[in-house]
């Protein structure tokens, strides 16, 4: 007789189910697992045979075999032991439920208790699209699996082998997690508000564009300009995530083993902020199982380069194509696996290495050949994937002393946030199914000739810019870009942002929209 339990396996930041089949033969005492398991997975005999000794449930001598479908697909980590177990009790006539509806995941301890694992919410997601209703995970990692918790479907934490066997046998059921708990978890306030930045108008207005539009910023200038400032402030005036944006952070950051009690669903959009020493692997993701690196951790939020000629060439020059694609496809010899990347990239850096090229208080002690050197780290195509470049110069005494209440955040993001409509509005009439997922630095060649078509004032503007500061082809679209964000924003503040205005929901683009998205393009120019 073949007993069948189900569980599910963690492949990047998604699952697959996983069939476990167990056979139990009289005989000599033997126990083998088949169907492409890793180590981890062969070593689970000792926890799970100890585990449910203490447990009292000592598993019969026997000839058990354990076959791991489908067995063509490699199966990591120690997420499936819960399964194999209650494979071995049904086969052993300890588990007479009815288990077909079920799936099971954990890692067995020694002393019986069931431990948590990583990945537990895309495996429960798997396990969920899979058919099965009733989900058994580790008790701490209940908050994160019940996330994906829909009408119809029962998930329960598992303390230990003690409690699943007395929820099976009716003796003492468990309570399931309550249904989705996304709507009833606050998200983290920052303390940082944009109101509490000094001068730097000109940067803040490219900025609140950056973030109306997901445009990627470079923000240079010398030390105490404020760069990091400024970007520390940028998730708190970007839009709050959606469900599903957030489902689809949580699954990653699960994945990455950094949920816990205090955060079991990423509700803030990420900020993160990598030192420039690490590795290409650590940014991009790898390593021999592979792991997402900081682009995927920062997926849907904002990634942070502080001191971006600093980074290693080799890792700047890996962000190109994910910047494009918006995922990263990390090929090993285990297999494949892609994790999603959308991410605003931020950069801050001085214009050379003091820091003080161009200050007006600070003297530059570099030669020019050193702040050429340095500035040559960036490689055009790098620049080229950066919609905004901006100065951020010294603020003078008149602006450190300026008493005056600037804008806060909270303001700043309603503006945000009705810019993105307009932007959603025009996806969504022109029929794309991604729509709410869109912003307008994703905006293809077929939408740019729609959405940004210049009439006969705004071609010549474009012809000049184009001309004089010989625009690569990737450049120019990306100007068109930024000014469609910088329309959409002014058809916000008109309040009439729903409407269509000669054709284009936001209103066509004007020559000031052109020449500021120029401007906000110059800076390469100036300095490479």
């Amino acid at each position: 007789m073949v007993s069948v339990t189900y569980t599910a396996a963690a492949y990047g930041a998604d699952g697959f189910e996983v069939t476990v089949e167990c056979t139990a033969k009289r005989g000599m005492p033997n126990f083998s697992i088949v169907g492409l398991p890793d180590a981890a997975i062969r070593e689970s005999e000792k926890r799970i045979f100890t585990g449910s000794e203490q447990c009292g449930l000592t598993i019969p001598s026997a000839d058990i075999m354990i076959n791991l479908a489908p067995a063509d697909k490699k199966k990591e980590g120690t997420a499936m032991e819960l399964a194999i177990l209650a494979a071995i009790y049904k086969a052993c006539g300890y588990i007479s439920a009815e288990t077909e509806d079920m799936s099971f995941i954990g890692e067995i301890s020694f002393s019986g208790d069931i431990r948590p694992v990583r990945g537990v919410l895309g495996m429960t997601i798997a396990a969920i699209q899979s058919g099965r209703t009733e989900i058994f995970v580790p008790f701490d990692n209940l908050r994160e699996a019940s996330v994906a918790c829909r009408e119809g479907v029962n998930i329960y934490g598992v303390v230990s082998i003690s409690a699943l066997v007395d929820h099976l046998s009716g003796i003492e059921p468990l309570k399931p997690a309550s249904c989705n708990p996304y709507d009833r978890i606050e998200a983290y306030v920052s303390p940082d508000d944009l109101s509490q930045m000094k001068g730097q108008y000109r940067a803040k207005r490219a900025m609140i564009t950056a973030a109306a539009g997901g445009h990627n910023i470079l923000l240079i200038g010398p030390p105490g300009s404020g760069k990091s400032m400024l970007a520390k402030r940028l998730p708190t005036i970007l839009p709050r995530m959606s469900y599903e944006e957030a489902l689809e952070t949580t699954k990653i950051w699960s994945c990455a083993g950094m949920l816990n009690e205090e955060i079991p669903f990423v509700l803030s959009r990420p900020f993160r902020s990598p030192h420039h020493s690490l590795s290409t692997a650590a940014l991009v993701g790898g390593g021999k199982v592979p792991q997402p690196g900081e682009i995927s951790l920062s997926h849907n939020g904002v990634l942070f380069l502080d001191e971006f000629p600093e980074f290693r060439k080799d890792a700047l020059e890996a962000l190109r194509q994910p910047i494009e694609d918006k995922q990263v496809t990390i090929t090993r010899a285990a297999g494949r696996v892609t994790f999603p990347s959308s991410f605003m990239m931020v950069c801050a850096m001085n214009p050379c290495k003091c820091g003080y090229y161009g200050s007006r208080t600070g003297k530059c002690t570099c030669k020019p050949a050193d702040i050429r050197a340095y500035l040559a780290r960036i490689s055009g195509p790098m620049l080229d994937r950066i919609d905004i470049q901006v100065e951020m110069p010294d603020l003078n005494f008149a602006e450190l002393s300026d008493e005056t209440p600037a804008e806060s955040s909270a303001s700043v993001r309603e503006k945000v946030q009705a810019a993105r409509e307009v932007s959603k509005s025009r996806f969504r009439q022109a029929g794309r199914e991604d729509w709410a997922s869109r912003s307008n630095a994703l905006m293809e060649t077929e939408e740019l000739r729609r959405f940004c078509s210049l009439d006969e004032e705004c071609r010549r503007v474009m012809e000049g810019v184009f001309t004089k500061t010989t625009l690569s082809a990737r450049a120019y679209d990306r100007i068109l870009r930024v000014a469609r964000t910088l329309a959409d924003l002014e058809a916000a503040e008109r309040d009439d942002g729903d409407k269509e205005i000669e054709g284009v929901v936001g209103g066509p683009l004007k020559k000031r929209h052109l020449m500021e998205a120029a401007q906000m393009r110059a800076l390469d120019r100036k300095y490479w």
